[in-house]
Formats: structure tokens, C-alpha cells, sequence
């Protein structure tokens, strides 16, 4: 007879049970961790908004401990320099510097253990002490009127070109510099006009064209070609359109290099000297862009009536346009940098620029017929003003180089072949 399995029967329904046991636990884990999820997203959330800025400094390289090490010595150095001036100058502007170096010193010191999150904003204030020392370290009061050929006063306004001409090169040579002689008390040069092409892939020159009249220049007679380089690949090479002719010799980027080149006219001496900064851009790394690039415009030497200046971008301003102050000793036979600004304006969202009695000008395209003038920085004062809007017209889409001269208060312009000059008007008060 057949007999119903009890032992088995309880052994499923042992089981059974069992499994539904499990089943709850399961369901109870599941609804447990549905809850758990929005929390989990939201501290997810949470770290990475707070992860971001840590990751962004470090990308930036603004926050490691080597940086923040360099930063103490570098404000140190700084502190070291204010006292100085303090010592020298002891007015309420020197007084305001040391008490904001101090603070500032102060400041760094906890970021070292517990505010690291500011190292940015302390860039930017160690940044505008710098402008402020420079400013007062070597530049009498009277910076603005210390020339006697200073005009003191922004630019207004720009004239139509006053000079137009194709450049004797030849218009397929489409970039290079151009200009008047510079330097006002220049006897032997006074009057030169001078053309710079770069004829070796619109990047490289090694040759100036020299005419002693603006009447040689315009009917392209009577020049002297002077040699400063034996290659477009030698040391002493011109690279990109930054040329200037300063009394009897010519200043200009040396090839692949952070140095800026003098070139004698009257001995072919070249004497050179490095400009000063983090990761100084050269080799077409920051050259002035906006509308289209201009190939290895990374340094750019201009003169105005103080004297000499480069212009160029680091990687320790972030790309931003640098201010470097450059002066010949005669004696010694030396070219030197005497100052340096660094400015908030990014160099490639720049077309060109230049300097004007301590004032850096800088221009943007607008369209192919027309630039604009629309950023000044003042050495003076450490002051910006981007609220500018002074037309510059042109004849061609692309600026190659572009440089004031202070002995006719004109504008020189090199614009894809085509020389074109300008005078410039001013009114009476600084920035």
C-alpha cells in the first residue's frame, strides 16, 4: 500500500519556509538600500562638487605643496623688495604695500596647513603687490611727464591710414614689421625708415632694409640691407614680426629662444638678454591670435617714449600678457630688464599690441576692414581699462605687427604685405 511521505513532506515545507525567510530579509535589504540610494547620490554628489576644485587646481598646477613652497619664497623675495622701497620712499603707498605683504605672508603661512583652497586668489593679490612694487621701486612720481616728448593722456582716436604702401618685398611676403626710427635723440638714424620682412616661411628673418628718407621709403630707392644672422636657423635670428629700430641698433626675438636680440647697425654686434618669468612663451606657444593666428608672434618688442619694452605671455600668468622693461647700457655694453607687469588679459584672445608713454595698448579684430582698439594697461598706476572702443582701419584681414613711434606720435602697421601708418590723438588724463 502506498504511504504518504511525511518525512519528506516536512523536510520541503522546512524548506520552504526557509526560503521565505529569505525572501523577506531580501525584500527588507532591498527596500533598506532604495531608501540608502538618494543619500549615497547625494553625498556622491556632494564629494565630487567638493572633489572639483581640488582637481581643477591641481590640473592647473595651483595647488601642490611644491607650488605653495614656491609661492612663500617667491613672496618673501617680494617682502624683501617693499622694504627696500619702503626704506627709500616711506609714504602712504609704500606703508600700504608692507602692510598688505604682511598680511598676505600671514595669509600663506595657514594655507600651508588648512586654506588651500585660496591659493588662486592669492596668486592674483601677489600678482597686483608685484605691479605695485614695480611701479614704485625705480619710477620717479613724475613717471608721465618725466619726457619731455611724453603726452600724457589716453588715446582717443586713431586716423585713417596716412601712409599706404606696398612693402618692398614684394606683397606675398606677408609678414613682418615696419617703422619710422625711434628713439628721439637718435642723431645718425633720425629720419630712417626701416622695412623687417620675414622671408622664410613668414616666420624667420635675418636681414633689415634701412632708407635715410621717407622719400627714399616711399619710392622703395637708395636703402642699405643689413645682415644679422648668417641662416634663418643661427641663434641671432629674427622670429616673428616684433622688430623695432631704436637709435643705431635693432631689437627683436631671437630665434626659438625667451630671449630678446640688440643688433648694432654700426658694429653687427648682437647682444641679448632673457626675459624674466614662469615658462616665458616662445616658439608659437602664446603668439597673438583672436582672429586668426600669427605664426610665433609670441614676443613682441615695441619702444615708445620711455624707452624700450617686450611683450609677451607666461605659463606662470596663465597665458595673460606680460610687461618687461628693457634697458641698453651703453657702459657695459648690456641689454637688461629693469620691470616687469603682469596683466589679466589672455595674449592669444589679443590681435596685437603696443606701448604708448607707459601705456600698452591692445587691439582685437572686428572685421577685414577694421580693428579695434579695446584694452589699455598703465605701468604708471597698475590700472586696466577694457572699455575701450577705438576703430583702426585697415586695408587686408591680418595684422602682422603693429608699434607706435614716439618721435611723430604715429602707428606703423604691417597687414599682410601692405605698410600702413596713423596718427594717433590723445586727451589729458590718465587711467
Amino acid at each position: 500500500m502506498w504511504v504518504f511521505p511525511a518525512p519528506k513532506f516536512k523536510y520541503v515545507l522546512e524548506e520552504v519556509h526557509t526560503c521565505e525567510e529569505s525572501l523577506n530579509n531580501l525584500q527588507e535589504e532591498l527596500t533598506f538600500s532604495s531608501q540608502r540610494l538618494p543619500l549615497i547620490q547625494d553625498q556622491f554628489t556632494n564629494f565630487t562638487a567638493r572633489l572639483e576644485p581640488y582637481n581643477y587646481l591641481h590640473s592647473q598646477g595651483l595647488y601642490t605643496e611644491l607650488s605653495l613652497r614656491q609661492l612663500g619664497q617667491e613672496l618673501s623675495q617680494l617682502q624683501v623688495d617693499i622694504d627696500v622701497v619702503h626704506s627709500q620712499l616711506n609714504n602712504s603707498e609704500t606703508q600700504k604695500l608692507s602692510k598688505e605683504a604682511d598680511r598676505l605672508h600671514k595669509h600663506v603661512n595657514k594655507m600651508q596647513t588648512i586654506d588651500t583652497l585660496n591659493m588662486k586668489t592669492v596668486k592674483e593679490k601677489l600678482r597686483y603687490l608685484k605691479n605695485n612694487v614695480e611701479t614704485c621701486k625705480s619710477i620717479p612720481k613724475d613717471f608721465r611727464v618725466q619726457d619731455k616728448h611724453c603726452v600724457r593722456g589716453l588715446i582717443t582716436n586713431i586716423s585713417d591710414p596716412i601712409t599706404t604702401k606696398v612693402s618692398p618685398h614684394g606683397k606675398s611676403y606677408i609678414s613682418g614689421s615696419w617703422g619710422k626710427q625711434a628713439q628721439n635723440e637718435s642723431e645718425g638714424q633720425k629720419n630712417s625708415y626701416w622695412v623687417q620682412p620675414l622671408l622664410s616661411s613668414h616666420i624667420w628673418g635675418n636681414t633689415v632694409r634701412l632708407y635715410q628718407t621717407y622719400e627714399d621709403f616711399m619710392a622703395s630707392t637708395n636703402h642699405r640691407e643689413f645682415t644679422f644672422a648668417s641662416s634663418y636657423s643661427h641663434p641671432s635670428t629674427n622670429e616673428g614680426p616684433n622688430a623695432v629700430l631704436y637709435g643705431e641698433a635693432l631689437y627683436y626675438h631671437c630665434y626659438r629662444s625667451a630671449d630678446v636680440c640688440r643688433y648694432d647697425l654700426e658694429t653687427n654686434e648682437v647682444k641679448r638678454v632673457t626675459l624674466p618669468g614662469t615658462g616665458v612663451g616662445f616658439n608659437n606657444k602664446f603668439p597673438y591670435c583672436y582672429y586668426d593666428c600669427r605664426l610665433n608672434s609670441d614676443i613682441d618688442v615695441e619702444a615708445d617714449e620711455t624707452g624700450l619694452w617686450a611683450l609677451y605671455a607666461t605659463i606662470g600668468n596663465h597665458g595673460n600678457l606680460v610687461i618687461s622693461r628693457l634697458v641698453w647700457d651703453s657702459e657695459v655694453k648690456s641689454l637688461n630688464v629693469t620691470q616687469t607687469w603682469e596683466t589679466r588679459l589672455f595674449k592669444k584672445a589679443v590681435s596685437n599690441a603696443f606701448m604708448v608713454c607707459g601705456v600698452m595698448y591692445a587691439t582685437r579684430y572686428v572685421n577685414e576692414y577694421r580693428e579695434e582698439v579695446f584694452y589699455a594697461f598703465d605701468t604708471a598706476t597698475g590700472k586696466e581699462d577694457n572699455s575701450l572702443a577705438i576703430p583702426l582701419e585697415k586695408v587686408a584681414k591680418a595684422v602682422a605687427s603693429l608699434s607706435y613711434n614716439p618721435t611723430n606720435k604715429q602707428i606703423y602697421m604691417y597687414n599682410d604685405g601692405y605698410l600702413l601708418a596713423y596718427q594717433a590723438y590723445f586727451r589729458s588724463e590718465a587711467l
